[in-house]
């Protein structure tokens, strides 16, 4: 009990030093963020999720919302969020401490009507151009992991401008998330949405990497959050209750 309460005492020192916890939600994640009515006050799993720390912290819960991941990053070292709810990639990691995630969405390609691809690992060729958004977590992965294939980005981050950027330029494939090339691939008759996935986006929850220490101690209490809220039913019924059951998972 001791132990516990002085693990929630070193977290609530990072994560709600003002008695209020800082939470960044991405706008862009469809999924996450399913109501956008009140721009100040998004609804969906990554709010729920950071209400759910909030009183797991003893704290108040104040949201900030950012356009997309990329800008959301950025503000890591400005003092903005406390915590951030965002796809764990490594090249954020530098300068985000992450939890274990607390849910994952397949990323996959989409390819262009003659394209005679059945797999993510076929589409890695030489000769082949990617459409994709800028910035985004399977876009980081890509930059990773491409080999021979060319990477086409949008200028600014943004699933719709991938879209653009693929048909405008007719380019071989387009890579995003599962639930969103669905939607394309009824809008481009011909295509097809692969079946399997290049990489699954892990959904965690993020601190500013600071002080390495108080970095550590926030860290633990997220995993332990995460893994809670995962072993209660917590994210599970949140998925039912947003309606994303199926286009995002529970992370194992």
């Amino acid at each position: 009990e001791t132990k516990t309460m002085s693990m929630l005492a070193a977290a609530k020192a990072v994560l709600a030093p003002r008695g209020t916890v800082r939470a960044a939600i991405n706008m862009s994640n469809i999924l996450l963020v399913t109501n956008r009515a009140d721009p100040a006050q998004p609804g969906g799993v990554a709010p729920d999720m950071a209400a759910a720390l909030a009183d797991a912290l003893g704290a108040k819960l104040q949201l900030v919302p950012y356009k997309n991941p990329g800008a959301l990053a950025d503000s890591a070292g400005a003092g903005e969020w406390d915590v951030g709810l965002i796809g764990a990639e490594p090249a954020r990691a530098a300068i985000i401490g992450f939890s274990a995630p607390y849910a994952e969405i397949e990323a996959t390609y989409l390819v262009r009507p003659g394209v005679p691809f059945h797999t993510a690992a076929q589409v890695d060729t030489e000769g082949v151009r990617v459409a994709s958004s800028r910035r985004s977590a399977y876009t980081l992965w890509l930059e990773d992991n491409l080999r021979a294939a060319q990477l086409v980005q949008t200028e600014e981050p943004g699933a719709e401008g991938s879209w653009d950027l693929f048909q405008d330029r007719e380019l071989e494939a387009l890579a995003g998330l599962r639930s969103f090339l669905t939607g394309k691939a009824a809008e481009l008759p011909g295509s097809r949405l692969l079946d399997d996935r290049f990489t699954s986006i892990q959904q965690a929850i993020g601190t500013p990497r600071g002080d390495a220490a108080a970095c550590d101690a926030a860290v633990a209490f997220l995993d332990s959050f995460v893994a809670d809220a995962k072993s209660s039913g917590l994210v599970a019924n949140l998925l039912a209750k947003h309606g994303v059951e199926g286009k995002l998972s529970v992370a194992l």
